[in-house]
């Protein structure tokens, strides 16, 4: 597929250009029809909103509200009426307005005074739910609204049709988070077409995926988060499983091959490890239907639809584009230096080896480092309280979160979230008098009947997040209710938030459960091994450990909100926890898979535990490292979405991708395995024999590294060092016969580590040579088994004798 996808690359740019813009086209003409259908079966809130429904058909438009305060008098002087009075006609007089309810009209409106009189509320109510209302009605509301503001007089206004219009402009988290990683990827490849590479599959794959959602919408319910959250993890993805791919064919390219056959060896290997990748994000992303929460079901299709679209763009247009660019993928010093000098043995070396070798060096006290860290952050994971954000938690600059504050000041902390207790039969008077007499209460008033159902607006004493007001909607179901003998169902936004926190908490263990038992499947499989699919486990357990411990510590516990400009404190949202443990799950895959697969590769080939895991991590540590950073900057760009909920996965996921690449990939998980030796392979025979063969990335064909030792053949490893018994980088060992041909010849890793493959056992001549140093020779007997060889290079010493 990729040798096809290269020959006709314009063929296939086309299809790709002609799939986004006929989508795109589409969408745009059909619109959206997202729909935030909330439901949660056989909960207490739910009967109680299906009362209502029943009750109130026709109070379907959204509600707003506009507070103002006075600094000297009070809001029924003349001069504040005659002020803010004509500004309200003005707003019900509005196309699009249904009705505005001030406090001027009647003892009904009087209630919307407080106690001292200094601030006031007029309620608005919009023909349309707040998602259809068009934003110039809201900003004609705003701008008119606040017109009446003069010294003393303060106007804001709440709720979610205003809540839209002062979001950021659509795009723009976006734009920062792809322009950061362009950033990065200029800095790790030196080339400006290998940075747009990655960048520009990821704007297909999620360009796609987004237009396949909006068209869905019109078919099925999807939640407008959905978009916003397919179009957070396809940017991450679209553009990790590029740079996996583009690093492969620069590494291809530098060894001498021809750029056709380079991109076939890239798609052919690390392009796998991108469809295995891809197929774990979606089943992990798959298990959030395990939860029955239909709320979910849009999401999960968004999301996957966008990442099957990268995964398509990064295995067919990518190809196709590394075909058109040819050797441009490779920086200018580096074209220039392939024509200069040729090809050169690929070794891998800098920083990343020299990490390798410290945690080969001392497993232990990076391990005991590693898990102290994890440790200390997960350590706020314990007060975890899942609820709803709200208006109280928007940024204290903005109109929303003024009227908020200004409402609690007025009328108490629980005004922003009244419970309605919905009453279907019994004493309604009698019920509303023991809720009255209930701590915790601040204000009951029964609203007229109406079909049958009265509905009892209960205002808490304390704030809607509060643990305290939870406490109180439990004794109104488990005690007030049942006492008073009438038939009732306790409901509201508050209530609702609560119940689906409830059902979060009590299906979350199966919901992990179900993922990590899918992910150990595969894994299990991929490596046949029992041990790295246990370890991948605990280290994913691990890493959502601590990144909700950081998720408590910044929105919970308000540590550096103000810094980030998040707002306020508060809960965190209840369906946060299925959302990111699912792409958690998934993406901390991906870097399992990216890491072990090499060093898997390494075990195969020398049956030495220590240098498969050194090499794997020398080779691959650093692209890791590279796509977790990219995955950061896109995700902490979503700190600028405007939307409280993606702010909030956006640094949860981010910092679930640093701890995961930075702390367990590179250190924790290497730490581990040097540990536990050679068991880290182990997998019973009869399990062995049972299970099917998955090549997640086949071994390349032999271009100067050793190639894999199948059928009787085996392999001389080992070390070059010099007689102070330091490594010898780029030293050249060749693999004799006793008739003097050339079987093998490789050159030695930055940490002096070498591997030569044998055909078959006997007795060979190895050789090795390095600059600024002699020669040395040894003949090597080699069995079935690898043989461990170390070589010792003297400084202008030939070893004649055994060269002859």
């Amino acid at each position: 597929m990729a040798r096809w996808c290269y020959r006709h690359r314009l063929v296939v740019l086309l299809l790709w250009v002609g799939a986004l813009f006929g989508l795109g086209f589409a969408a745009t003409t059909a619109g959206t029809d997202y729909a935030n259908v909330f439901s949660l079966p056989n909960t207490d809130s739910k009967r109680a909103y299906d009362q209502m429904e029943k009750a109130f058909p026709d109070s379907a438009g959204d509600t707003d509200t506009v507070v103002w305060k006075v600094t000297d008098g009070t809001v029924r002087d003349a001069s504040v009426r005659d002020r803010i009075q004509p500004v309200l006609d003005e707003i019900a007089g509005m196309r699009g307005v249904g009705q505005v309810a001030g406090p001027y009209q009647g003892e009904r409106g009087a209630a919307q005074i407080s106690r001292d009189g200094t601030i006031a509320y007029a309620q608005i109510t919009f023909a349309e739910q707040a998602n259809a209302v068009p934003k110039e009605l809201v900003q004609d509301v705003v701008d008119t609204a606040q017109g009446a503001e003069r010294a003393g007089l303060q106007v804001e206004l709440g709720g979610q049709a205003i809540q839209r219009v002062q979001e950021p402009p659509t795009g723009l988290a976006e734009m920062v988070g792809i322009l950061a990683a362009a950033l990065v990827l200029f800095l790790a490849f030196g080339s400006l077409f290998a940075m747009l590479l990655p960048i520009g599959i990821a704007v297909f794959g999620v360009g796609t995926g987004l237009f396949s959602t909006q068209l869905l919408s019109h078919t099925t319910d999807i939640p407008d988060l959905a978009p916003l959250l397919a179009t957070l993890i396809g940017l991450g993805v679209g553009i990790d499983y590029a740079l996996f791919i583009v690093t492969r064919h620069r590494r291809g390219l530098l060894r001498g091959l021809e750029s056709e056959e380079s991109a076939v060896v890239a798609l052919n290997t690390s392009g796998r490890a991108v469809l295995f990748a891809g197929g774990t994000v979606c089943i992990a992303l798959a298990g959030m239907l395990v939860t029955n929460l239909r709320f979910l079901d849009g999401v999960v299709i968004g999301t996957s639809l966008t990442v099957v679209f990268s995964v398509l763009a990064a295995t067919t247009l990518l190809p196709a584009l590394l075909g058109v660019l040819g050797t441009r993928v490779l920086s200018r010093r580096q074209r220039r230096k392939l024509a200069e000098r040729g090809p050169e043995p690929e070794r891998a070396s800098g920083a990343a080896a020299r990490w390798s070798m410290g945690v080969q060096r001392r497993p232990r006290t990076i391990a005991v480092l590693a898990l102290a860290v994890m440790a200390v952050l997960a350590l706020p994971v314990l007060s975890l309280h899942l609820g709803a954000t709200d208006q109280g938690n928007d940024d204290g600059t903005t109109t929303t979160r003024q009227a908020y504050d200004l409402l609690a000041e007025g009328f108490g902390p629980g005004f922003n979230g009244p419970l309605q207790v919905v009453v279907t039969g019994g004493d309604t008077d009698a019920l509303a008098k023991s809720i009255g007499g209930t701590p915790g209460v601040a204000a009951v008033a029964a609203l007229p009947p109406a079909n049958g159902v009265t509905v009892i607006q209960v205002v808490p004493t304390t704030s809607p997040q509060s643990v305290k007001t939870d406490d109180l909607i439990d004794t109104l179901r488990d005690r007030v209710i049942p006492d008073a003998g009438a038939n009732a169902h306790v409901g509201g936004v508050t209530a609702v938030s609560k119940d689906f926190a409830t059902i979060t908490g009590d299906r979350l263990p199966w919901f992990v459960a179900t993922i990590i038992g899918l992910g150990f499947l595969l894994l299990l499989i991929a490596f046949r091994s029992l041990v790295v699919p246990l370890t991948a486990a605990l280290m994913n357990l691990i890493a959502a450990a601590a990144s909700f411990g950081v998720l408590v510590a910044i929105f919970q516990w308000g540590w550096g909100l103000e810094l980030l400009g998040l707002g306020k404190e508060g809960p965190i949202n209840a369906f946060l926890p299925v959302i990111m443990l699912s792409l958690l799950f998934g993406l901390s895959m991906d870097y399992q898979v990216f890491l072990v697969s090499r060093m898997h590769e390494e075990w195969v080939h020398t049956k030495d535990n220590a240098r498969a895991v050194r090499v794997g991590l020398a080779e691959t540590g650093r692209v890791i490292n590279s796509a977790a950073l990219i995955m950061v900057c896109v995700f902490l760009a979503f700190v600028l979405s405007g939307d409280a909920g993606a702010a909030m996965a956006g640094v949860g996921l981010a910092a679930a991708v640093a701890l995961d690449a930075f702390i367990l990939r590179t250190a924790l998980v290497p730490a581990a395995m040097h540990l536990l030796g050679n068991s880290n392979w182990w997998l019973p025979a009869a399990l062995d024999r049972r299970l099917p063969h998955l090549a997640v990335e086949p071994a390349e064909a032999p271009s100067g590294e050793a190639a894999p030792v199948r059928g009787g053949a085996s392999a001389v490893h080992g070390f070059v060092r010099d007689a102070e018994g330091e490594a010898v980088d780029g030293a050249v060992l060749t693999l004799l016969s006793k008739g003097g041909r050339q079987l093998d010849r490789v050159t030695s890793l930055a940490d002096g580590s070498y591997i030569v493959s044998v055909p078959a056992p006997g007795t060979y001549l190895l050789s090795a040579t390095a600059r600024s140093y002699g020669t040395r020779a040894h003949h090597v007997v080699v069995t079935d088994e690898p043989l461990v060889h170390d070589v010792e290079l003297l400084q202008g010493e030939v070893d004649a004798d055994a060269v002859n």
